[in-house]
Formats: structure tokens, C-alpha cells, sequence
């Protein structure tokens, strides 16, 4: 269903049962979907020490790797790791996190991840304070003339995707309100166009 649809990559949450409550699965199945996926997968592990598995989420498939600033205790190292294996590199803020902590790796971030919702479950309401790092974070961009993208996860939805876009996000994830559709390509294609404007 996605590969027939507009979607632009597959977004997988990685999810340990520590670093969030709640436990999804691991590079057996990001290699089982890479299989089966015309798209390039966007992995995102909220995972702790995920320096350690950056090499086997590059085996398995990943060509976007994103990781929770709150996770990584060396951030540049880690960022660093996961361009040397040849992967685009994501850095991932949970609500409480301000932007301002990226200012002296924005450069080296290929893309921001806003949770826009607290991170380990779907279906959760958007933190409408989102709207403030979004635009925080795209005038940290603008002002460091970095070409880093915004993406945000949790909460977003046909009703909200317009007034994101609007805000400076580049890419949209959106998973319960995909997959809980009954037409899930058509929400795509909604969300696609919203994010064409």
C-alpha cells in the first residue's frame, strides 16, 4: 500500500522499553521491510546508547538514522558515526528539549526530529507548544544558513498538517492517522498535498 502511494519514505520508531515505555521491534524487521519497500526507510531509534547500533540498522536497511539528543551523551561523535556509514543523520527532541541545544551541531544534522507528543505510543494529541520549537528551530536554520530539514512526529494529522507546513516543517510522519484511516492512501494524498503548498 505504501510502495502505490505518495508517501515519500517509511518512518520506523525503534523502541527499547527503557529510553520510552513501551517496546516495537528491532533490525529483523527494518530488514524485512527494506525488502519489501520501494521508499527509503527513515529510521528512528528512541533507544538508549544507540551508538552502538548504528552499524546494524545501516545492515538492515536504514538510509535516514535519527537518534534522541536526550539518548547520546557524545551527540557530534554519534552524528559523525552515522554519516561515516553512509547514512543521512537525524537528531531527535522530546517536548521538554529546547532547540537552542542544537545550535552548535546544526550543521552536521541532515534533519530535526520535533516529538510533537511525548515519544513510546501512537494515537497521542499534539502539543500545540510544537508550534513554538518549529519556529524556533527554522530560524536557527535560517540564521545558521544550514540546509537541515524539520520533520515532526506525533499528532499530526489532516486537520494540523497545513499550519505545520506553514510553520517551516519539511516532512510530516504520520502514522495513526494513516493507518487508522479507511483509506489510507487517500490520507496520504491529502497530507501530500497539504504539504505541497
Amino acid at each position: 500500500m505504501l510502495n502505490r502511494s505518495q508517501a515519500d519514505w517509511i518512518h520506523l520508531d525503534i523502541m527499547d522499553g527503557v529510553f520510552v515505555p513501551n517496546i516495537s521491534f528491532g533490525p529483523m524487521v527494518v530488514e524485512r521491510v527494506k525488502k519489501s519497500s520501494l521508499l527509503p526507510l527513515d529510521v528512528h531509534l528512541m533507544i538508549v546508547q544507540p551508538e552502538k547500533y548504528i552499524s546494524t540498522f545501516r545492515l538492515a536497511g536504514a538510509d535516514i538514522l535519527t537518534v534522541h539528543y536526550e539518548a547520546c551523551t557524545h551527540l557530534h561523535r554519534t552524528i559523525q558515526q552515522i554519516k561515516a556509514e553512509g547514512m543521512k543523520a537525524g537528531v531527535s527532541l522530546n517536548p521538554h528539549t529546547p532547540v537552542s541545544l542544537l545550535e552548535d551541531i546544526i550543521h552536521d544534522i541532515d534533519l530535526v526530529l520535533i516529538m510533537s507528543v511525548n515519544p513510546g505510543f501512537g494515537g497521542q494529541k499534539f502539543i500545540e507548544n510544537s508550534y513554538l520549537k518549529i519556529h524556533q528551530l527554522s530560524r536557527l536554520i535560517n540564521d545558521r544558513q544550514s540546509r537541515t530539514l524539520i520533520e515532526v512526529d506525533g499528532g499530526v494529522d489532516t486537520n494540523n498538517a497545513a499550519k505545520l507546513v506553514d510553520a517551516g516543517v519539511n516532512v510530516l510522519v504520520a502514522g495513526n492517522s494513516v493507518f487508522s484511516s479507511t483509506d489510507p492512501v487517500g490520507t496520504i494524498a491529502i497530507l501530500k498535498g497539504e504539504n505541497s503548498r
